[in-house]
């Protein structure tokens, strides 16, 4: 039912016969099992995640391609309610992504984005370069030499969707986790005027100085994804896009930036770094705010009660810059 979707088969155990199982979820629909017969090609539902006072048909996914800087198409996947929105640019919107490593978001279904839904946002995926969404030249064309695509990627994205009608300038906030922390981080700083708010998790922002350090455990096998800058070419193409090294005078989004203590991927000063020099070069009224957590590492408590908490606390703060 849906233009957009992950499927995927499920459990076979054995290999010569004709029924087969495979999943379907999209941003809209919950996770599902089906059961196919290879020769009629007839399939049916087996089981469907149930989600408490859900109405599926009361959302809408679409999928829109934005021309980056150098003409490539970067694909976006969005979903809305579809009685709460009008394609006419009032609608808030909520932009992830992550975009290194070639790790890909996939539009999956996920019950934490119906809170936003639900209140008239449009929530939205950019599937940049970096990521594997469209093959390993995809994730090869935002590494190293070309980080930088990973950044004007996601900008381009943001434009699309102003353009289309899908948002209203200054209507978009973005999110990053880690090295998608970076790419929120560079994004906001390539761009400070695109964007309302800010939610940086745990984010890889000190590029320059942590890459430098071979004294930081995971410095030297990171050189392997961004380069050694001490090197003069990769010194060169990092200093254009390291956020904590691009801070200006001038008037920034909103920000939440959050670190942990004990975190061994990001070390806390990176965003402790990143808040204070913007908090000095701002000359705007946005809140800028750093939530440190003292027990907990990368990504915050495992424990789902406070995940479920991180998550009402980043929304609320999202929701009071509106």
């Amino acid at each position: 039912e849906d233009s957009i979707k992950n499927i995927g088969i499920y459990a076979t155990p054995q290999y010569d016969s004709n029924i087969i199982m495979f999943s379907q979820n999209s941003l809209k629909s919950p996770p599902s099992i089906y059961e196919m017969n290879l020769d009629t090609k007839e399939f049916t539902l087996k089981r469907k995640k149930p989600v408490p006072n859900y109405n599926e048909d009361l959302y809408q996914t679409e999928r829109q391609s934005a021309t980056s800087h150098d003409g490539t198409k970067v694909p976006i996947s969005i979903v809305y309610r579809k009685d709460k929105f009008i394609r006419n640019g009032s609608n808030p919107l909520y932009l992830y992504g992550y975009g290194s490593y070639g790790a890909t978001i996939n539009p999956t279904f996920r019950t934490s984005v119906l809170p936003l839904l639900d209140r008239g946002f449009v929530f939205a995926i950019a599937h940049v370069r970096g990521s594997s969404f469209l093959g390993y030249k995809w994730y090869m064309d935002g590494k190293m030499e070309t980080k930088i695509n990973t950044f004007h990627d996601f900008n381009a994205c943001a434009e699309h969707l102003i353009n289309e009608k899908y948002t209203f300038p200054k209507g978009i906030t973005i999110e990053g986790g880690s090295a998608g922390g970076l790419l929120v981080g560079a994004a906001m700083t390539m761009r400070p005027e695109l964007y309302r708010t800010v939610i940086a998790d745990v984010p890889f922002v000190d590029v320059m100085n942590t890459m430098c350090d071979p004294t930081i455990p995971l410095t030297v096998p990171e050189w392997e994804q961004w380069g050694n800058p001490n090197v003069k070419k990769f010194y060169d193409i990092m200093i254009k896009y390291s956020p904590y090294d691009n801070i200006k005078e001038t008037s920034y989004p909103n920000l939440l930036a959050l670190g942990g203590l004990n975190d061994p991927r990001v070390a806390y000063w990176e965003p402790a770094k990143l808040v204070a020099k913007m908090r000095h070069h701002n000359v705007g009224n946005s809140i800028i705010l750093l939530k440190t957590e003292m027990d907990q590492g990368h990504f915050g408590g495992m424990d789902r009660y406070k995940h479920y908490m991180e998550t009402a606390f980043n929304y609320a703060f999202m929701l009071k810059t509106y």
